[in-house]
């Protein structure tokens, strides 16, 4: 093989190393149990995946910017218990409000989305405005909003018991499937994490905001120079990410079918590791939405896949560390390289 077909083969390895990493993932699970590519097996992955999804994608919107936020599974687990709180069928013992009538299963989902992109809302305007390192102030709101989920959590005559109970309707969104028949089906919250991933795509891609956040991410100092008002970007980009954390509190709820005040913890890190290895550049200015989507994956795999076939649970975090600092430091040097 000549050099320029080597330089294209390692060009080409280089663009799409996290797929090939997943595929190897995959691979190698199933030399170890062939029943691994049962396809009730993928769709179980695709299914605990998918609020992970929806999770990534809104930090990817922060780490393209250059920021970081690490509010999102607070915000996760205060979504979770808002929505689960109002959905509770008449019956159940231990209602959040006994005297609450049955409401619309919209409402407390949208309530839910609401608070999310409040909380985002307000890390935007306090690093936008205020100027506070974006670590700083959504450490600062990751800190509050689980004391506030407590507090809600915690009132009469709940008084900090999961809250469980759930409404079918509610919890269907995130355990209901159709029927493709032939054994065959698709989680309807896998679809609504594809349709999530589609829309981000287009506002990555096809929006000026999403050009105005690579920029921003690429260099600030030229993106203020070149006339786009970061300030305000900033905000809708924290809003909009605090919104998709919101989702995915409430599908979180829907799927396993209860919560509590710590549901989504550590869940950021998650993302921003699923980002990371995704390809989504801890300098900020570049991400695509297809390498998150694989890095969840990846993650999804680790985690399934390796209790599939009865790896240890630390072995796999050892795994998963490895992966995580494989991928900064691929990362590093090709912004070295670009330099």
């Amino acid at each position: 093989m000549n050099a320029p077909a080597i330089t294209r083969v390692r060009e080409f390895l280089s663009e799409r190393a996290i797929f090939v990493v997943l595929v190897v993932l995959v691979i190698g699970i199933a030399v170890a149990d062939p029943n691994f590519l049962a396809f009730s097996t993928l769709r179980d992955i695709l299914q605990q995946s998918s609020t992970r999804a929806i999770i990534a994608l809104g930090a990817a919107f922060i780490l393209i910017t250059g920021g970081v936020d690490l509010s999102a599974g607070r915000v996760v687990g205060l979504t979770a218990v808002i929505s689960a709180s109002m959905l509770q069928i008449e019956e159940y013992g231990a209602r959040f409000f006994p005297d609450m009538p049955q409401l619309w299963v919209g409402l407390p989902i949208l309530l839910g989305i609401a608070a999310g992109l409040i909380v985002g809302l307000v890390n935007g305007l306090v690093i936008a405005w205020f100027h506070v390192p974006p670590f700083i102030a959504t450490l600062g709101t990751m800190v509050a909003v689980y004391g506030m989920n407590s507090l809600y959590f915690d009132m009469e005559p709940n008084q900090s018991q999961p809250i469980g109970g759930l409404r079918r309707d509610f919890t269907n969104i995130g355990s209901g499937y159709i029927d493709l028949g032939g054994g065959y089906s698709i989680p309807y919250i896998v679809l609504i994490a594809i349709f999530v991933a589609a829309i981000c795509w287009v506002v990555f891609n096809k929006t000026r905001l999403g050009k105005n956040m690579y920029a921003i991410g690429g260099n600030v100092q030229a993106a203020h120079v070149s006339g786009i008002n970061v300030a305000k970007n900033l905000v809708w980009i924290y809003s909009i990410a605090g919104a998709l954390y919101g989702l995915a509190g409430v599908l979180e709820a829907a799927r396993t079918g209860g919560a509590t005040n710590n549901y989504g913890n550590m869940y950021e890190l998650d993302a921003i590791a699923a980002c990371v290895v995704g390809g989504v550049s801890t300098a900020g200015g570049i991400g695509k939405v297809g390498g998150v989507m694989a890095g969840v994956l990846i993650f999804g795999v680790i985690n399934y896949g390796l209790t599939y076939i009865g790896v240890s649970p630390y072995w796999q975090l050892i795994i998963k560390g490895l992966i995580i600092v494989a991928a900064v430091a691929f990362d590093m040097r090709r912004q070295l390289a670009r330099k």
